[in-house]
């Protein structure tokens, strides 16, 4: 993409509309041991407007009293995260082309009115790893910049089925989510949008 950071990799239509279903299925069940739950802002504790869950060792999480963090269990259960399906590790393998595995998948679900502001992944030990995220349901406009907030940026769309992965430059480039185009997939029959992004935690060894 033109003008888009070095390491940025697009992967349209990565997932065939099988691969969809199949993936969307597993996620329904890891759901059962992993509701989606609405983190919180550090100090605030102003709920964020996705609905959110991990899978893997590690998950994502966040609220007033603790901040961002990754912990190995779910905040409102206390149960470990379900593991990471083999259809995610084998696009991590694909895309991020990263020999450690992930060890962290965030379950984002967007709503049709819902949106992520600009931010970067700086959560993890290892910025090395790519951040490799594939997208189920209602196409998103997805924000992309440069590595400081006041960079330009270029914004284009991320349909059902596809992956990306920010990798070298582009790994801590801002970025975030304008909006859900609703009615754009069939795919989820309440509409809205799934992303899920894989992510390494720590360094290797």
């Amino acid at each position: 993409m033109s003008g888009a950071p070095a390491g940025l990799r697009l992967r349209p239509g990565y997932l065939s509309a099988q691969a969809q279903r199949d993936l969307l299925a597993l996620l329904r069940e890891a759901l059962v041991a992993a509701p989606l739950y609405t983190p919180t802002m550090p100090r605030t504790g102003k709920p964020l407007s996705v609905r959110m869950t991990n899978l893997g060792p590690l998950g994502w999480v966040s609220d007033a009293e603790g901040g961002y963090r990754y912990q190995s269990t779910h905040p409102v259960t206390g149960r470990p995260w379900p593991p990471i399906p083999d259809i995610l590790l084998q696009a991590w393998r694909e895309i991020g082309g990263y020999a450690a595995a992930p060890e962290a998948c965030l379950v984002n679900w967007y709503a049709p009115g819902a949106r992520m502001g600009l931010h970067q992944d700086r959560d993890e030990q290892d910025f090395d790893a790519p951040v490799v995220s594939l997208s189920l349901g209602d196409t998103a406009l997805f924000r992309l910049g440069g590595v400081r907030r006041s960079d330009p940026t270029r914004s284009f769309r991320l349909g059902s089925g596809d992956a990306m992965a920010l990798a070298g430059e582009s790994r801590l480039a801002f970025h975030g989510v304008d909006r859900i185009y609703p009615g754009t997939s069939t795919l989820l029959p309440q509409g809205g949008r799934i992303n899920l992004t894989l992510r390494r935690v720590s360094a290797p060894g």
